[in-house]
C-alpha cells in the first residue's frame, strides 16, 4: 500500500512564502501537490511543475478533488515540465513576474513508494529512476558506462569515497536489471552487514539518480528562473535533502544577496559586486523533533528562503553555484 504523501516543512515554507489572495505562486515540483493544496487554500493562484506525467495525470485523474483547475479563470494551472523552464512556461501562460517560488528537490513519495519507478531499493523493481520516465535510465547507465565514469558519479554525486571499488564490483555484476541487484553489488563491495544502521546502497541510489535526471544542473537552472521571474518583495523557498543541493543553494543565496563572508585579506575577494538581486536569506530551517516523528523523511530537510529586491536579475554567467 503506498504511504499518503506528507509535504515536509509544511508551515515553514508558508510562512516564508506568506501566500496572499490574488498572489501567483510557482510550485517548482508539484509532486502529490502537498503545499500547492495550502497555497490555493491560501486565495492564491498556482501554477504547478512537475516533468513526471504520473504527477499531472494523477490531477487530471482526480479533478474532483482539485475544483481550482475549471473555469475561465482557473487558479490551479499544470505545467507538464521541468522547472528549468519556467521562465519560457510562464512566457507562454503570459505571466511575466510571479509573487512566490517554491522548490522542494527531493524525490517525490510518488516516485519512492512505487517499485516500477525503480528509485528505492527497499523496493525490488526494475533499474530505472527517472523522473520523465524519458531518456537515459539507471539500468542504461551501470550496464553501459565505462568503470571511470561510474566511479566519477558516485564520487561526485554521492560523496562514496570507495568509489573505484564500487564501480569495479557494479561493472564485474553486468547485466543488472533490478534495485535488488544493485543494492546487493554495493552492499557486498562494501562490506555491510545487516545489524550496521546505515546501508551503504543509499549514497550510490543516490548519485545515480542524480545523474540520470541531471538534477543539479536542473537545480541551478530553476533558481535562475526564480530568480528571473520573481517581483520585487516575491519570495523564494527551497527545500532540499542532501548536501550537495543544500550548498548549491545556499551559495546562490549568498552570492545572489552579496552577504557571504568577508575574504581575508590575503585572498581575492570573489563575491559579487552588483546590486543584490534577494535580501539577506533567512536563517536555514530544519524538521522539528516532533514533524521528524510523524514523517521520517523530514530528518534531512532544509529550508532556505529570501526576497527579491528590485535590482534588475542578474546574466547567467554570473550567477554562483559552487
Amino acid at each position: 500500500m503506498t504511504a499518503p504523501h506528507v509535504p515536509v516543512l509544511l508551515e515553514e515554507v508558508l510562512a516564508a512564502l506568506s501566500p496572499r489572495p490574488g498572489d501567483i505562486i510557482i510550485d517548482a515540483t508539484f509532486g502529490a501537490g502537498g503545499y500547492t493544496r495550502a497555497l490555493l487554500d491560501a486565495g492564491a493562484t498556482v501554477h504547478g511543475f512537475d516533468r513526471d506525467p504520473t504527477a499531472i495525470e494523477a490531477v487530471r485523474d482526480n479533478a474532483d478533488a482539485w475544483p481550482e483547475l475549471a473555469g475561465e479563470d482557473p487558479r490551479l494551472v499544470l505545467h507538464p515540465r521541468r522547472f528549468s523552464e519556467m521562465t519560457a512556461a510562464m512566457a507562454d501562460a503570459g505571466v511575466s513576474r510571479v509573487d512566490g517560488v517554491v522548490m522542494d528537490i527531493g524525490v517525490s513519495s510518488m516516485q519512492l513508494d512505487r517499485a516500477e519507478r525503480g528509485f528505492a531499493f527497499s523496493l525490488d523493481g526494475p533499474l530505472d529512476m527517472r523522473m520523465s520516465r524519458e531518456g537515459e535510465s539507471a539500468a542504461d547507465f551501470v550496464n553501459n558506462a565505462d568503470e571511470g565514469t561510474i566511479a566519477d558519479v558516485l564520487y561526485q554525486y554521492g560523496e562514496e569515497r570507495q568509489s573505484r571499488r564500487v564501480a569495479r564490483a557494479i561493472v564485474a555484476a553486468r547485466p543488472l536489471e533490478t534495485t535488488g541487484q544493485l543494492a546487493q553489488v554495493v552492499r557486498k563491495a562494501l562490506g555491510h552487514k545487516p545489524h550496521m544502521p546505515k546501508d551503504p546502497a543509499t549514497r550510490s541510489f543516490q548519485a545515480i539518480r542524480i545523474h540520470v535526471n541531471g538534477e543539479l544542473d536542473e537545480l541551478a537552472a530553476g533558481l535562475g528562473a526564480a530568480e528571473d521571474l520573481l517581483r520585487e518583495g516575491g519570495r523564494l523557498a527551497v527545500v532540499t535533502f542532501h548536501s550537495l543541493e543544500d550548498r548549491m543553494v545556499k551559495r546562490f543565496l549568498r552570492d545572489a544577496s552579496n552577504s557571504g563572508a568577508a575574504p581575508s585579506r590575503h585572498l581575492p575577494d570573489l563575491r559579487s559586486s552588483g546590486q543584490a538581486a534577494f535580501e539577506k536569506p533567512m536563517r536555514a530551517v530544519r524538521a522539528t523533533e516532533s514533524e521528524i516523528a510523524r514523517n521520517p523523511r523530514s530528518r534531512s530537510a532544509v529550508l532556505r528562503a529570501a526576497v527579491r529586491t528590485a535590482a534588475p536579475a542578474r546574466p547567467e554567467s554570473e550567477r554562483v553555484f559552487a
